[in-house]
């Protein structure tokens, strides 16, 4: 799933693309995606509206549109944006177009079908998004140790668990939890009531330095970008544990384990992690 490194590049690849430009058409092939409001609805109050930028919020994509309205878009597990000339072949799991006043056209594509677009213009409506639930960003002055230890220092459940709730932080998944937690040493099924208070500001560092790290390893030009289908520009190479296990840990040749917490593969290293 993309994460909010991966989100992050989306944005910056794509937001120049979008920006100023007019929506002429919207061709929906798969009406699930559309989440809200109804197909005939979504596509009369998108086609002749100007984009005027693209944002981001955890792993929401957010259009904002010259009607006041906002295009949400998630991209879930599998789910992709790219710009394209309209003449260009579109990938096989394309499930909306839309054809933009440059003789270029905005295609979102999801093997799974899991990927989910909202337009919205208002509170109850930004409602149904799931936005308003959503922690802090992690480079927020409010995402501090004391914040940390406040929302998730009595909790019985994993701290892995904990770092991946979008209502604590916003943006952390699977992945990066596993390589915030082998960063700061700490094991990622320990309990978060028995994280310390200097374990508490070890990761209020280690989660934004991290993620900016990783943003800026993900950067890519637009014409990479779409060369690999807005899919392969991940860090693959830069992580150091996840999706790892059975291979020596970077920092002191044991071997990485893995195990399922909270349902999910975590891989960490039982010698540096405590």
């Amino acid at each position: 799933m993309p994460e909010l490194p991966e989100v992050e590049t989306v944005r910056k690849v794509l937001g120049p693309q979008l920006r100023d430009r007019r929506i002429l058409n919207v061709s929906i092939r798969k009406p699930q995606v559309v989440a809200y409001p109804q197909e005939s609805v979504f596509k009369s109050e998108l086609e002749g509206v100007k984009i005027e930028t693209l944002a981001r919020r955890g792993k929401f994509l957010i259009t904002r549109l010259e009607s006041g309205k906002d295009l949400v878009i998630h991209l879930r597990m599998t789910g992709s944006l790219v710009v394209i000339p309209e003449n260009d072949e579109e990938e096989k799991h394309t499930h909306i177009v839309f054809t933009l006043d440059n003789h270029l056209k905005l295609c979102f594509s999801d093997q799974r079908r899991f990927g989910r677009m909202w337009l919205v213009g208002n509170k109850e409506e930004y409602g149904l998004t799931g936005i308003g639930k959503l922690g802090p960003e992690p480079f927020s002055k409010e995402m501090n140790a004391a914040y940390l230890k406040a929302r998730l220092g009595k909790r019985t459940k994993a701290i892995k668990e904990c770092l991946m709730d979008q209502n604590v932080i916003a943006g952390i998944g699977n992945i990066y939890s596993d390589e915030i937690l082998f960063g700061a040493g700490i094991r990622p099924n320990r309990p978060a009531k028995k994280i310390t208070g200097k374990e508490w500001e070890t990761l209020s560092q280690i989660i934004p330095e991290y993620l900016s790290f990783f943003i800026e390893k993900n950067e890519v030009s637009a014409e990479d970008y779409l060369l690999s289908k807005g899919k392969d520009y991940r860090n693959t190479p830069y992580l150091k544990v996840y999706g790892s296990a059975g291979k020596p840990c970077p920092k002191c040749g044991t071997i990485l384990v893995r195990k399922t917490i909270g349902g999910r593969s975590s891989v960490y290293c039982p010698a540096c992690q405590k």
